[in-house]
């Protein structure tokens, strides 16, 4: 056989060779300007089906007032960068976004993104440091075909919520990573009540939480408390009504919580946190990615 050369080479193998052994750095760093096929096979959708920024994370340090963190100019320079290329080689067919973390984009970065990726199913949004209640809005906006989300816990989620009910019909799937408060429980059962997989593991969930769970998301099919610690009010008696919430967990098609928390290790960094998980205290294991719910886990 003769060789023609890397330029003449079929399509479909130029995608399956830049799939297998480029990173995403490696893709927006020229490949696509050798020749006119690599650009070709560079655009196709297999590559960019999911924009997997989780190998990113912002150069930052904590503040005692908002944003709470700082970010240098190098790492804002860096997200820029690939999130330009990285739109204008997928040419609108990301399904999938996941933001690391402890990745810091700010409004304008995020609404950008989702502008660009109208075909979007599933999110993952890092920390809101530095989004704002408009910013988040905006980006959801864009994702009428959104049907999965894995967001940090929030004081108000009702925006998000809201925005979610207004603009994606067919969202089923919500992971929320952080203490759980009845405020919180009455929004989402009140604004998304016809969801079908809920994961909150790794949280603080108060017992009249997981009751409006079970009472008002009659369509609710998947129920993620792995690692979790359940609170009980000062007027109310745990025994009972923990044997009830179980007995209407048993109506779930699948139920997941830790078989033994005294001595889960995980279980015990919740606690310890109080609900408040310092994911990058455990990021050699990528814990915060981690999820017993096969669709939600990374």
């Amino acid at each position: 056989m003769v060789f023609k050369g890397w330029e003449n080479l079929d399509t479909d193998i130029l995608v399956m060779i830049f799939k297998k052994y480029l990173s995403l750095d490696e893709l927006t760093s020229g490949v696509a300007h050798v020749c006119r096929g690599w650009r070709v096979a560079c655009c196709d959708p297999i590559l960019w089906n999911t924009l997997d920024l989780s190998h990113m994370r912002s150069n930052f340090f904590e503040l005692s007032c908002k944003p709470y963190v700082y970010v240098d100019s190098h790492s804002d320079k860096a997200l820029t960068r690939i999130l330009k290329l990285s739109m204008s080689l997928s040419k609108r067919n990301t399904k999938t976004l996941i933001f690391h973390y402890d990745l810091f984009p700010n409004g304008d970065m995020l609404t950008y993104t989702t502008r660009r990726c109208p075909n979007l199913r599933r999110l993952v949004l890092p920390s809101w440091n530095r989004l704002t209640e408009r910013s988040v809005c905006d980006a959801i906006s864009y994702c009428k075909k959104l049907e999965s989300l894995t967001m940090p816990s929030l004081v108000n989620p009702h925006f998000v919520f809201s925005a979610i009910r207004e603009n994606c019909k067919k969202f089923r799937e919500l992971k929320i990573m952080g203490p759980i408060n009845l405020f919180c429980i009455q929004n989402l059962v009140c604004l998304l009540p016809k969801l079908e997989v809920l994961s909150l593991r790794c949280n603080s969930i108060h017992i009249d939480a997981l009751a409006k769970i079970f009472e008002k998301m009659k369509r609710l099919e998947v129920l993620n408390i792995s690692h979790s610690y359940i609170e009980f009010g000062e007027d109310t008696t745990t025994e009972i009504p923990w044997r009830t919430k179980i007995e209407k967990a048993s109506q779930l098609k699948q139920f997941v919580g830790c078989v033994d928390p005294g001595t889960c290790v995980i279980c015990q960094w919740t606690e310890k946190d109080e609900g408040f998980m310092n994911w990058n205290m455990y990021d050699d294991d990528g814990l915060w990615k981690e999820d017993e719910v096969s669709s939600l886990h990374l």
